[in-house]
């Protein structure tokens, strides 16, 4: 187990680029909206840079790293310009960058933030804008009625310990909340992994939000959170052959949906 330093790990100071700015792997969230989900073309997507530096997530006209994409709503170059858009005494900083978090929904018609958070954007998306989409894509339900008391089960003990769990651990101020976060992050992995045994999908066997928002940390498992937030008592690839799984058939599932007319 690694050792954490006795002191506030920010995560802006993970030397990962030449320049000293924090990457992270492109967004999966855009994946599942744009690529997997229900919305392509209806909703568009605007993607920020992975490099997280001193002001926080740039837009293309900071850094054009591939497959970023300039704000032509806002003309913002960087995220936190949008959160002082809406509100100039918004309680963020220097100090505390990642409070500018995205994604963010944003709405055209009113000039402002709708929702900031992941797991409740994706619910919102579920049937919310049903009437506008085409007939194939509103049927489409990861949230279905008779499933919701199982999934939200599940999302429980993914939120907090996979999820979040993997922050908790990278950003510990001490050995023992690094020990504690990092242990259950990876008793939390052996409760899906033993869910999936024998199954293909974390629920009723069928894909849901739960294997959705349970994909979303695992696909960045190993490349990112192994090794730059030492959730590195075992890899997803070596040593949870049924998450492992799961997160190819997600992959190709949400795909598959995409290539829908």
């Amino acid at each position: 187990m690694a050792q954490a330093k006795d002191k506030v790990v920010d995560v802006l100071k993970f030397k990962i680029e030449e320049d000293g700015s924090f990457k992270r792997p492109e967004t999966s969230f855009r994946n599942f909206v744009e690529k997997g989900g229900k919305f392509e073309p209806e909703i568009a997507v605007t993607v920020v840079s992975p490099r997280m530096g001193s002001l926080g997530w740039p837009f293309a006209n900071v850094d054009d790293y591939p497959g970023t994409d300039v704000d032509s709503l806002n003309n913002a170059e960087h995220v936190k310009d949008i959160y002082f858009k809406v509100d100039p005494d918004f309680q963020g900083s220097f100090v505390s960058i990642v409070l500018f978090s995205v994604p963010i929904l944003w709405d055209k018609k009113t000039q402002t933030i709708v929702n900031n958070e992941s797991s409740e954007i994706i619910r919102i998306f579920n049937t919310a804008f049903d009437e506008f989409i085409a007939e194939e894509k509103a049927a489409l339900d990861f949230y279905p009625a008779n499933l919701r008391p199982e999934i939200d089960k599940v999302n429980e003990l993914v939120y907090e310990n996979i999820n979040n769990g993997v922050y908790r651990a990278g950003v510990a101020t001490s050995q023992a909340a690094y020990e504690k976060a990092v242990t259950e992050v990876f008793e939390a992995l052996d409760q899906v992994e033993k869910i999936l045994e024998g199954q293909e999908y974390l629920v009723q066997n069928i894909l849901t939000e739960a294997d959705i928002r349970l994909f979303v940390t695992i696909i960045r498992f190993d490349v990112v959170y192994f090794g730059h937030f030492k959730c590195n008592l075992r890899t997803i690839r070596d040593g949870y052959p049924a998450v492992h799984s799961l997160d190819c058939k997600t992959t190709s599932k949400l795909n598959s949906i995409a290539k829908q007319q």
